[in-house]
């Protein structure tokens, strides 16, 4: 058989991998190719897609239910948009105006709805040790808050003062009323600074209650709670349920109450 009489038997069939070559199906002359099969349509990815959107909403209106209350609001908002609180590191504050100083956060404004998470993320910025010092400056704010950022001040060892610093480190009166003073409470050691105030008044819940009597009665006691473990007088409790208004508490008071435990300021 010529070469070319076998070219034309392997075109006329083909190979098969388990047997000997076998001739393709024949087509009728005219006719065209049958189109190929189509496997039927799965529908997996249309149900991936559809259950992504429903998660995606379901998450979407529960974001929208908790942040169309007030509460929720305000706390974004102190959060991410505008803090209430400002602050600044000063690499070495002198309390007494000797040459010798502390590392130290200057926290002013007032204490909102987020404000211990922003405390704690300015105190991990600002890297201080134990014995640095919190100088503090706020008419007051939030009472929880201001709770757990007196805890943190205690967990970390820092010390706590009142007033604000000039440019080169020195104290310079201020004063802090009000929710304020539980952070400033949360001082291992509470600086009493010449010529700063502490001023205190009776709590009350500004959310509608059943009971605000009672209401009334459990908040002073979570205070006075908070005051006696961080070493505080129960008496601060008592000038603090005389009057709505800001009594402001003289050196030789703060003192007496534990509330103040170094009124020369010396470090």
């Amino acid at each position: 058989m010529s070469t070319e009489d076998n070219q034309s038997g392997e075109n006329r069939f083909r190979r098969s991998p388990t047997g000997p070559a076998v001739a393709p199906p024949r087509i009728p002359a005219g006719q065209a190719p049958a189109p190929p099969v189509q496997p039927p349509r799965r529908k997996r990815h249309f149900w991936s897609v559809a259950i992504f959107i429903l998660l995606v909403s379901g998450v979407v209106i529960r974001a929208y239910r908790d942040l169309s209350q007030p509460e929720a609001w305000d706390y974004w908002k102190d959060q991410y948009v505008s803090p209430s609180l400002t602050s600044q590191v000063i690499d070495t504050l002198h309390l007494d105006g000797s040459s010798q100083g502390r590392r130290a956060l200057f926290v002013s404004g007032t204490i909102g709805p987020a404000a211990a998470n922003w405390f704690r993320g300015r105190l991990d910025q600002a890297n201080l040790a134990a014995g640095d010092i919190v100088l503090l400056a706020s008419p007051g704010g939030d009472l929880n808050q201001a709770t757990i950022m007196g805890e943190i001040v205690r967990q970390r060892s820092l010390a706590t003062a009142v007033g604000s610093a000039d440019a080169s480190g020195r104290v310079k009166p201020g004063y802090c009323a009000s929710a304020c003073v539980l952070v400033y409470a949360g001082g291992k050691t509470r600086f009493g600074v010449l010529g700063s105030a502490l001023g205190v008044h009776r709590f009350v819940t500004t959310r509608p209650v059943n009971d605000p009597v009672a209401e009334a009665q459990r908040i002073a006691g979570a205070v006075l709670g908070y005051m006696t473990k961080m070493g505080v007088s129960s008496t601060i409790v008592e000038a603090m349920s005389e009057t709505r208004d800001i009594r402001w508490l003289s050196p030789k008071q703060a003192l007496a109450m534990n509330l103040v435990t170094d009124p020369l300021g010396k470090p």
